[in-house]
């Protein structure tokens, strides 16, 4: 409860200071993370030397750095994103690459499924598409309490419809769809076993959800992956949305779910620094498989 309250605090006082401030302390406070031990930063550089094991050492070392650094910066800019009012939240788009793309896929009528992985800003990436159409998201309580409804209010604000993880959430993002709507998914979450099949993730086996092939199989939705890039020196985001790769919506979900995991990759690969390293992505593992994440592996 009292560290909820910390949080609380200080996201409301960051949410009054200037993006580029903001910014550089959380690129501070990523800074720590890089110079001492701890967990964040060990599962960290895990990923980063199993995912680019034909990088030279120094390589992957400054992109642990760097991803610290980025981890940082998102922290603290949540506040901005959650709490200042949107006119003065969506001007800090400054370009938005593929927007033709959306537009098209709305015209259709189909409903759209809209991908954002966990790179750059995707609380951003939700103020944005829910300023400017009807979208539907599926919603995990943060384990902090006290942070729910300020979760709640910064991402609803702009019109977003947030839904339950369950049955009666999954219903709600079919009948969005069949209702030409767009629906939101964070597509590079580990899911529950049962909610996902294995599928290559950077040459590894990842457990990879088959709630957006279903969905789209059920819908004819269109789906687009989208992302913020965070500009340098506090300059503001760049939004790039992308077509998802072929074979994302086939009735295999195995091929379904490789072509996910395909699409966050690429979208990866345009931006690493800012991807999420430090979450375990790899947490769930094939049968017979070792622990992904033992601490007994020494990495680079």
């Amino acid at each position: 409860m009292i560290r909820g309250r910390i949080v609380r605090f200080l996201l409301t006082v960051i949410a009054h200071l200037p993006l580029p401030v903001a910014q550089g302390m959380g690129a501070a406070l990523g800074g720590l993370l890089s110079l001492f031990p701890n967990e964040t930063r060990r599962v960290a550089r895990r990923n980063i030397a199993r995912c680019f094991p034909d990088w030279r050492s120094t390589q992957r070392r400054h992109l642990l750095r760097q991803s610290l650094l980025q981890i940082g910066c998102t922290a603290a800019e949540t506040g901005i994103l959650w709490l200042r009012p949107l006119p003065r939240v969506l001007p800090l788009i400054r370009e938005v690459e593929g927007e033709e793309l959306l537009e098209q896929a709305m015209a259709r009528g189909r409903g759209v499924i809209m991908l954002s992985p966990h790179l750059g800003s995707w609380e951003m990436t939700g103020l944005y598409l829910s300023a400017r159409w009807d979208i539907t998201c599926m919603y995990r309580p943060p384990k902090l309490v006290a942070m729910n409804e300020m979760m709640l209010h910064g991402r609803e604000r702009g019109g977003a419809r947030l839904v339950p993880t369950d049955a009666s959430g999954v219903r709600a993002l079919l009948r969005a769809l069949r209702q030409g709507e767009m629906i939101g998914i964070l597509p590079d979450q580990d899911p529950d076993r049962d909610s996902g099949v294995f599928a290559p993730f950077f040459g590894h086996p990842a457990n990879t959800m088959v709630l957006l092939p279903k969905l789209a199989q059920k819908s004819g939705a269109t789906v687009l992956f989208i992302y913020a890039e965070r500009l340098p020196r506090g300059r503001g985001f760049r939004l790039h949305i992308r077509p998802a790769p072929d074979g994302i919506d086939d009735a295999d979900l195995g091929t379904a779910a490789a072509s996910l995991n395909q699409g966050v990759e690429a979208c990866v690969r345009q931006l690493p620094a800012q991807y999420q390293w430090g979450y375990k992505r790899f947490k769930g593992r094939p049968e017979g498989e070792p622990d992904f994440y033992a601490r007994d592996v020494k990495d680079d």
